[in-house]
């Protein structure tokens, strides 16, 4: 006969993890702690921990934020023979800012090969009161975005420039084509993170002069009230009369 098979009824699991009412004490404890600790702390420790978040948060946005190329197209002011010289820098100041309008962007998107919008956003001219010349700049994502933006800007702009130049007597021509960049313009990572750690450096020691200053008092030992004289009696007072 075979007999029958027992089991033993199985043991209990410990649990080595505390119940969560000595968490909660443990946590409320450290808490209660923290301000102790805080003032433990060097008093350089907020300017050193505004150095490292503010270079962690800088080196960071330098990582995640997406790499931008410029490119730049230069447009020269040419007067007529019967024309003054003088005449040339005015116009090319009013055509530096007319570049951006409308008009002239309206053209330049068929060669730009982007919407009207993007060109509203990426494209920015700038003149020289020494030079009649015109730089027409663009930036984007793409470097050969970039140059084709600021040639259809500048290509556009003279063109409304020969459409006039019977009455103003001065024409618009390319002076130097927009090339295909090979770096960023954008700040790397390195110096991003100079950035933020000047920055976090800076409201560090903001943090430092408003600090509290600690007393020389040691704990638990109260000062010494100053020794202030009783009142004198009468009699004493006419004795030493």
């Amino acid at each position: 006969m075979t007999e029958p098979l027992t089991q033993s009824p199985a043991a209990p699991a410990t649990d080595d993890e505390p119940p969560p009412s000595a968490r909660r004490h443990r946590v409320r404890a450290a808490l209660r702690h923290l301000p102790h600790r805080l003032r433990s702390l060097p008093p350089w420790s907020p300017l050193a921990a505004g150095v490292l978040v503010g270079g962690l948060l800088g080196a960071g946005y330098g990582l995640v934020a997406t790499p931008q190329y410029t490119a730049t197209s230069y447009v020269v002011a040419v007067p007529a023979d019967t024309s003054d010289p003088a005449s040339a820098l005015g116009f090319a100041q009013a055509y530096g800012r007319v570049a951006t309008q409308l008009a002239v962007l309206g053209d330049a998107q068929m060669w730009a090969h982007v919407p009207v919008a993007t060109l509203e956003r990426s494209v920015r001219t700038a003149t020289s009161p020494d030079a009649p010349m015109v730089s027409v700049t663009a930036t984007s994502a793409d470097p050969e975005e970039a140059a084709d933006m600021a040639n259809a800007v500048a290509r556009a702009l003279t063109r409304h420039a020969a459409d006039s130049a019977d009455d103003t007597h001065v024409e618009l021509r390319q002076f130097a084509r927009a090339t295909e960049p090979t770096e960023a313009s954008s700040a790397s990572a390195p110096v991003t993170g100079l950035v933020g750690a000047s920055a976090g450096g800076l409201l560090g020691g903001l943090a430092l002069l408003v600090r509290p200053r600690r007393t020389a008092r040691e704990p638990g030992r109260a000062a010494a009230a100053p020794a202030v004289p009783g009142p004198a009696s009468a009699a004493d007072v006419r004795g030493q009369l």
